[in-house]
């Protein structure tokens, strides 16, 4: 197996900080939340494997506009959760 790198030589990849049963769990403690390369992934691997990817962010937390078009795309395998 190759595993593909970046320039830098950093292996590419994402993983949940949890998952249970047909949700992955990504926390974020964080002012304004991006759709950052490992949000867009593991939406990709959300929606690739039937699963649902759960953001889980301070109620003070404002997601960029691009964060929500991500959301729209993505549907029911994306949500907020509130802490």
């Amino acid at each position: 197996m190759k595993i593909k790198t970046t320039r830098h030589q950093v292996a590419r990849g994402a993983m949940a900080d949890a998952e249970a049963f047909n949700r992955m769990y990504l926390i974020k403690n964080v002012t304004k939340l991006r759709p950052t390369y490992q949000i867009r992934l593991l939406a990709f691997r959300a929606v690739d494997k039937g699963m649902q990817l759960v953001l889980r962010v301070p109620a003070s937390c404002a997601f960029d506009p691009s964060l929500d078009e991500l959301m729209r795309i993505c549907g029911k395998a994306m949500m907020r959760e509130n802490y």
